[in-house]
């Protein structure tokens, strides 16, 4: 990607190297493990993955010990532009134009400017159901009067950010992930949103039945199956739904054609993956 000259690299970019720690079993709580070159812990169903900025064996030794459930299955050292894929750069989507922290502008921020730092959590907004969800938050917003959003697996917050920008005023971002909500409450204090966006770690199935007039579901196929044929979906006025391989979305895409919704717009990329934007009539 081609960065104009109005960006400069900030010196300390805060993630440069990490040392992954891969266990299986859940951490418990440990003082001795948040001090500053510790990044974060992400726990995916019974594993976890414990991120550095510096060698960190004896330090897990040390957890290993203490929690003796807990075994270390594998070690990893890599470059963060190498977990995230590829350098992070400023970029644009639509209208919204996507900048790391570490970048500084030689001008100030603009309407739909944003600031996203993904840490070590996925969701740096490349992806393209992404893209395509940012593009259906467009379309819906511009024809429809959206105040309150449901953001359903927030991940970085990228969406909620988003629909904050295009003018929504109450949005719950919510991810199952305890990581991944704190670093999208980070990224809402960076744009100064706090007073339209709150972040929360929570189960999707737990928060369906808030009302809102916009539900954003850019999540695992096991539990969007689940939401859509729940009551909380139907009080939605307007759904975006994401995340989708071609079998997935054509399952959902059955399911909704015995609802009372419709499919505003189909998004498919790469003949892979699939986004619905749509309404309940």
């Amino acid at each position: 990607m081609i960065i104009d000259n109005s960006f400069k690299i900030y010196k300390n970019v805060p993630y440069k190297n990490l040392y992954i720690y891969y266990i299986e079993g859940r951490l418990k709580p440990d003082g001795a493990v948040f001090d500053k070159d510790f990044i974060g812990n992400w726990e995916e169903d019974e594993f976890t993955f414990l991120f550095f900025s510096e060698p960190a064996h004896e330090k897990v030794e040390k957890i290993l010990r203490g929690q003796p459930g807990l075994r270390l299955l594998d070690k990893f050292f890599m470059s963060y532009d190498e977990w995230q894929g590829g350098e992070l750069v400023p970029f644009k989507i639509g209208r919204f134009f996507i900048t790391p922290p570490w970048f500084k502008s030689n001008a100030s921020m603009k309407k739909f400017d944003i600031l996203l730092d993904p840490g070590v959590v996925f969701g740096n907004g490349a992806h393209t159901t992404t893209h395509a969800c940012i593009r259906a938050l467009e379309l819906i917003s511009s024809k429809n009067k959206i105040e309150t959003v449901l953001d359903l697996g927030t991940g970085t917050g990228l969406l909620a950010l988003a629909a904050a920008k295009l003018g929504c005023k109450k949005i719950i971002a919510v991810d199952f992930n305890f990581l991944a909500a704190k670093t999208a409450e980070n990224n809402i204090r960076l744009n100064r949103l706090e007073d339209s966006i709150f972040a929360v770690q929570g189960q999707a199935e737990d928060f369906i039945d808030c009302k809102a007039d916009l539900l954003i579901a850019n999540i695992h196929y096991d539990v969007m199956k689940d939401l859509i044929i729940s009551n909380g979906f139907l009080e939605k006025k307007y759904f975006v739904l994401s995340g989708l391989l071609r079998t997935q979305a054509r399952n959902v895409e059955h399911v909704l054609s015995q609802l009372p919704v419709k499919i505003i717009k189909k998004w498919e990329q790469d003949g892979i993956w699939h986004t619905f934007a749509g309404k309940s009539i």
